[in-house]
């Protein structure tokens, strides 16, 4: 672990045992921060109509702009002591709960939806709150120590309404216990951080706030991209070298195609 790792021991030993941590305290410096939050206003006001803004995923593919938060020392030293020094960025999704009609996110675990594209499952995601994220507006919610017991991320799965859900499944019910959830309340600023494998989810947004995150995930340099997820999706290294023979994404460039191509494949890109 580095010297100026931004996480204690105790944190670190806690991520590990309960499978996510509020570390607690602003990610960036206010100005840093407040540039994002402004360049996702920019963006959102660019969203599509016809589209629901829970669905901003891998905006980095086309917006290199957002390297400037997602590589920062600021989050690569929250990530570094969890998975190592050698760093790439897997993903990144603006999830944005409009007030008074936000989507629910039915209870799910991320490694679900990456199975066919990375081995092995090790990703951590850092959950950065653009807005305020309370019980009320529509936090998320975690079962913790349900990312290394079990099914370790591969749950049954459920169908579920669609129109009322940002997910079509939902984490069959006789597979988790709701009553152990915990809220991961945030200012913005704040970040959460959990393991791919983790059961979460989170209310729909009845509140008069907008409940707004930007997920940021990482996984170590030994994680392997596979061949079949390359057509339509990149890796970018962060931070230290690669140990997987990955290829990885120019950071300064946009890949309008891959989200072609991911639009093609249908793909909810969680």
């Amino acid at each position: 672990m580095k010297s100026d790792s931004r996480l204690t021991a105790e944190q670190v030993a806690f991520y590990r045992r309960e499978g996510y941590l509020l570390p607690g305290g602003p990610v960036f410096p206010e100005r840093k921060f407040r540039a994002l939050a402004e360049h996702f206003e920019e963006l959102l006001a660019r969203w599509p109509a016809d589209q629901r803004p829970e669905g901003m995923d891998v905006p980095h593919f086309t917006d290199p702009k957002l390297m400037e938060w997602l590589l920062a020392d600021e989050v690569l030293d929250l990530v570094e002591p969890l998975i190592g020094p050698d760093i790439a960025l897997f993903s990144s999704h603006f999830i944005c709960k409009p007030k008074g009609d936000g989507k629910r996110v039915p209870w799910h675990e991320d490694s679900a939806y990456w199975q066919p594209m990375i081995v092995p499952m090790e990703v951590v995601t850092v959950w950065l709150a653009i807005d305020p994220s309370t019980e009320a507006n529509g936090c998320m919610y975690v079962i913790p120590r349900t990312h290394n017991t079990g099914r370790q991320g591969f749950s049954d799965y459920d169908p579920v309404d669609p129109a009322l859900n940002v997910f079509p499944t939902e984490i069959t019910p006789t597979q988790r216990n709701d009553a152990l959830a915990v809220p991961c309340v945030l200012q913005p600023g704040e970040c959460s951080l959990h393991d791919g494998r983790l059961m979460h989810g989170s209310p729909p947004n009845t509140s008069n706030i907008r409940r707004c995150g930007y997920t940021m995930r990482y996984v170590p340099t030994t994680v392997k991209l596979l061949d079949a997820a390359r057509e339509w999706h990149q890796l970018y290294l962060a931070r230290g070298r690669d140990h997987a023979g990955n290829p990885y994404a120019d950071p300064t460039k946009s890949y309008p195609e891959l989200v072609a191509r991911r639009a093609g494949r249908g793909k909810k890109g969680h």
